[in-house]
């Protein structure tokens, strides 16, 4: 399988992480899956693959849509949980830029929050079209770049604690690298094979209470896990100093906090290989979610 640097850290990096994410992240991340499958146009009956299934909330979804789904994953803990949560999938440990499928297996794939998480987001994409048939549909999302409030709020805490960021992590390498915006994420998913592409932003409040929103950075999720998992126990005290003097405005009369926070969601329809040398454009026909401008 084709992986670098950065795909390594990131498997390492998530490796026995489940169950920490299913207590902390696993909320947020899973509040676009409807409009995910929307986007990708799924339906009853529709063979459908979710790409980086994780706890498999887009699968389990998908399987109370009457998809019929195959769901993957790179981490095992991840898929453990995933099964018990959408037993009516199939699972297979296995993830991008190489699936071990055959071209046009699928109607429609998915990928939530994956593209994050992958050195060479442009292999991920040919992948995703290489296992849709034509006519069928690819829907993504990612993470915006500037970060909304909920994600910018750690990086708040850990510069007011003194935490400076880490030089030495693998990055996605700039010439496979795309900009974290709408127009950079059409633009990663415009290319030959997948047309009538377009990109939402979704934004949404995302509800929790502060202790589990503590628990994924002290547990080693995302970035900040990566940062706090750096510190002495002196300087973990002063970030949770921090976190507690940072997050009290956006808590609410009974503690629980209340993030605004937002996703783009892109997607396009695999083109056949007449409709590519005719430049031609296929129809979106999932529904606009998502105010571009209140982002």
């Amino acid at each position: 399988m084709t992986t670098t640097a950065f795909d390594e850290h990131e498997r390492a990096h998530w490796a026995g992480r489940a169950a920490a994410y299913q207590g902390s992240f696993a909320a947020l991340c899973a509040h676009p899956a409807g409009a995910l499958l929307d986007a990708a146009g799924v339906v009853a009956g529709d063979r459908l693959l979710d790409v980086g299934t994780g706890t498999g909330t887009v699968a389990a979804l998908a399987c109370s849509r009457g998809a019929r789904v195959v769901a993957v994953d790179a981490e095992p803990s991840m898929l453990e949980l995933a099964r018990g949560r959408a037993p009516a999938a199939e699972f297979h440990h296995t993830a991008l830029p190489e699936l071990p499928f055959p071209g046009g297996a699928f109607d429609a794939a998915v990928a939530n929050f994956v593209l994050n998480h992958v050195g060479d987001p442009a292999a991920a994409v040919r992948e995703l079209c290489r296992v849709v048939r034509p006519g069928g549909r690819i829907a993504v999302t990612i993470w915006p770049h500037p970060a909304p409030p909920a994600q910018r709020l750690w990086t708040t805490i850990f510069e007011a604690a003194g935490v400076e960021r880490p030089t030495d992590l693998p990055r996605v390498a700039p010439d496979r690298d795309f900009p974290r915006t709408r127009d950079g994420l059409a633009g990663l998913l415009d290319q030959p094979g997948l047309t009538g592409v377009r990109c939402d932003i979704l934004t949404w409040t995302h509800h929790t209470d502060a202790e589990s929103w503590w628990s994924g950075p002290a547990n080693g999720l995302g970035l900040p896990g990566v940062l706090m998992g750096r510190q002495d126990p002196a300087t973990v005290g002063r970030i949770r100093d921090q976190y507690d003097r940072h997050t009290t405005g956006y808590r609410d009369a009974q503690g629980r906090l209340a993030l605004p926070t937002a996703a783009l969601l892109a997607s396009g329809c695999v083109a056949d290989r007449q409709d590519q040398l005719r430049g031609g454009r296929v129809e979106w026909r999932g529904a606009v979610h998502g105010d571009p401008e209140s982002a």
